[in-house]
């Protein structure tokens, strides 16, 4: 049967069909945001394609694609994954892409994250002799076959990033997943900020590559990103791509501690006069969503300190220039 007769049957079949979601249980990560619908992906079970096996999704270009029937993640339990590939990217991060079985894609929801450990019992511990588990977005798209992949930057103090640089191609790593975040949906909002820094960037790049790749999408994305140096940027290529492909629809402002000579941008923190210069103000209420994401200081600088596992109260900049709760979500 083809895949214009596979879809027609389906569409035949909507009045009996069963929205399948598979549901997954929240740890080591933010407080999701109250549920929304979401549009990747949606999963229809219908007479003609449950018979092969398979199930139709509608991917982020809204094209109705055929796919495996789960994805290879657990986010019940850790599995072990093999790492494929390392790719060096700066002086201190690399890409560390992991091999999916059969093939498979990850088929993660936008915005999720996982959260992975030693696959070795006895390595990567806490002082209690606890096993050291850690959250990373994935940097590959959710329906990306056969690979997943995580950026990850090397902390001197950070025992897990440490851990994942000190693996060789062919080990593995538990990994754990997907952990929802927040359940972003196309042309929710009119205008969208992402407010990041250094490897915060990851699940900012997650909602703003997602939203982009879908060619319904109406939404202004700004992207104010900091780092110590031009250096440290990460995804610095990925993100003048997007920005030369879209130009209406995403823009890029990078901010430096430590500038090189003849740098124009801003520098230093992010301040409230670069959050009001590029920020969509605060009363367009529901039609704007700022997204923040980077070292604890600075979240609590621009939002206010997170609450453990929680939102924490608004606070920061963002609340002196008049935004909500409602308005702003904390990586």
């Amino acid at each position: 049967m083809s895949t214009a007769m596979l879809l027609s049957a389906t569409t035949r079949q909507v009045g009996r069909t069963q929205l399948f979601r598979t549901a997954v249980r929240r740890s080591y990560a933010t407080e999701a945001a109250p549920k929304k619908p979401s549009n990747l992906p949606l999963y229809f079970m219908g007479a003609g394609v449950a018979g092969l096996g398979g199930y139709f999704y509608l991917n982020s270009t809204g094209k109705s694609v055929i796919t495996q029937e789960k994805s290879p993640l657990d986010p019940e339990n850790f599995k072990d994954f093999k790492l494929k590939k390392i790719v060096p990217y700066n002086h201190n991060t690399s890409e560390f892409i992991f091999e999916l079985p059969n093939n498979e894609a990850s088929l993660l929801p936008v915005a999720s994250c996982l959260v992975v450990k030693s696959s070795d019992p006895e390595a990567l511990k806490d002082e209690k002799g606890k096993p050291i588990i850690r959250p990373y977005t994935p940097i590959s798209p959710p329906e990306k076959t056969g690979e997943l992949t995580l950026l990850v930057k090397k902390y001197d103090n950070g025992n897990a990033s440490k851990h994942i640089h000190g693996l060789k191609e062919g080990d593995t790593l538990a990994i754990k997943g997907p952990i929802p975040k927040f359940p972003y949906k196309v042309n929710e909002f009119e205008e969208v900020a992402l407010i990041g820094g250094g490897s915060g960037i990851t699940p900012l790049y997650q909602i703003v590559t997602h939203a982009l790749s879908n060619a319904s999408n109406r939404t202004k994305f700004t992207l104010l990103f900091s780092n110590v140096t031009e250096a440290d940027i990460l995804l610095k290529s990925e993100l003048e791509a997007l920005k030369k492909k879209y130009p209406t629809k995403f823009d890029v402002v990078y901010i430096l501690d430590k500038p090189p000579a003849g740098w124009t941008g801003p520098t230093g923190y992010i301040s409230k006069e670069v959050l009001r210069q590029h920020v969509a103000p605060a009363n367009l209420n529901e039609k704007v969503k700022v997204f923040v994401c980077g070292p604890p200081g600075q979240v609590a600088a621009v939002a206010g300190k997170k609450a453990g596992m929680k939102q924490g109260e608004l606070g920061g900049i963002l609340k002196e220039l008049g935004y909500t709760e409602d308005q702003v979500y904390k990586f």
